[in-house]
């Protein structure tokens, strides 16, 4: 266990709702390493984002985690569950930001528009490095900024979110998120309005930070080539569980799950002449409201079991360090 910075077990972050508990993240299990990237992926509406914010402890009310373990190995050797910590607590305000940051996915709703970039980042650094004063906070904000690629970052500093276009809002909030050198990095989306170019620098800054601070990153996109290139291992979301996870080469060269078979396929193919159309999966994602105890992705899979429709399949190691949640390879079930 020495090695693990973050390990996150049987997870359930639910909201109450008029119309019932829709349960946004349901036990949900997975561990982080040091230096280590864990990639997840997941159609929208999976729980990847809500798994996110539950680390961090920021979900929205009326969600609230209600169950499970999220235990933080810090840098004094010591483990905190910050499930225990109350959002708002100072323990979790400390780590939150420091030792704890997040690249969220719509900088320009993230970012408070009533204050310059400058000055967001400024408080970021003197907040959580005490012993730094303005004028030094400053410089270390201009350099982040530069290192992020940001266009006359002495100029943007003193700039508004709404005075900047979507990719430099997304930049200003790599690096508000960089600032205090984390050691996690949670990157939800990272590079969404970034153009091709850009987003391979920031990929490349992300993977150069992970380097120089042995800081560990867990990145939730689409993208499997992003996936691919920055991830050790991947965590496959569905319907708020992790279906599968892995390895990377677990994962895309023998997957298991149906779902991460059908994911897979799905993907074009670059430098394909083919003029069939892709591979979708039928169906949608169900809204987990009040689900039913049975298996989430039995009604778009075409390898059900009877067993399927009455019982939700427990997440099981199929092999080392390869883990799946389905009763086709439980070997209880048979």
């Amino acid at each position: 266990m020495e090695d693990y910075i973050l390990q996150i077990k049987n997870l359930k972050t639910y909201f109450k709702l008029d119309a019932g508990m829709l349960k946004a993240v349901d036990d949900v299990t997975f561990n982080l390493k040091r230096n280590e990237t864990i990639g997840i992926i997941g159609e929208s509406g999976c729980g990847k984002s809500v798994t996110a914010h539950s680390i961090l402890r920021t979900v929205q009310s009326p969600g609230k985690v209600l169950g499970g373990e999220i235990l933080y190995h810090d840098q004094a050797g010591g483990t905190v569950d910050l499930v225990g910590y109350s959002p708002d607590s100072r323990e979790m305000r400390k780590i939150r930001g420091k030792d704890i940051s997040m690249i969220f996915q719509e900088p320009m709703a993230s970012l408070a528009p009533v204050y310059t970039i400058g000055a967001q980042m400024t408080e970021a650094v003197m907040v959580h490095q005490p012993k730094k004063d303005k004028k030094a906070a400053r410089e270390i904000c201009l350099s982040m900024l530069k290192a992020v690629s940001m266009p006359n970052p002495e100029q943007r500093f003193n700039s508004y979110p709404h005075e900047l276009s979507g990719g430099m809002c997304q930049r200003a909030m790599i690096a508000m998120a960089l600032v205090n050198r984390p050691r996690i990095l949670i990157a939800d989306e990272p590079t969404t309005a970034l153009d091709v170019t850009v987003q391979a620098q920031i990929t490349d800054l992300m993977k150069k930070f992970q380097s120089e601070y042995s800081m560990s990153i867990i990145y939730i996109t689409h993208d499997m080539g992003v996936i691919a290139e920055m991830a050790d291992k991947i965590a496959v979301m569905y319907l708020g569980r992790v279906v599968e996870s892995g390895s990377v080469t677990d994962v895309f060269k023998e997957p298991i799950h149906p779902y991460t078979k059908k994911l897979l396929k799905s993907m074009p193919v670059l430098g394909s002449k083919t003029t069939e159309r892709l591979n979708a999966i039928k169906g949608n994602v169900p809204i987990p409201l009040n689900p039913p105890d049975d298996c989430g992705f039995r009604s778009r899979c075409d390898e059900i079991c009877e067993i399927c429709k009455n019982e939700i399949p427990p997440l099981m190691e199929v092999k080392n360090g390869h883990f799946v949640r389905c009763f086709k390879y439980n070997s209880e079930v048979g």
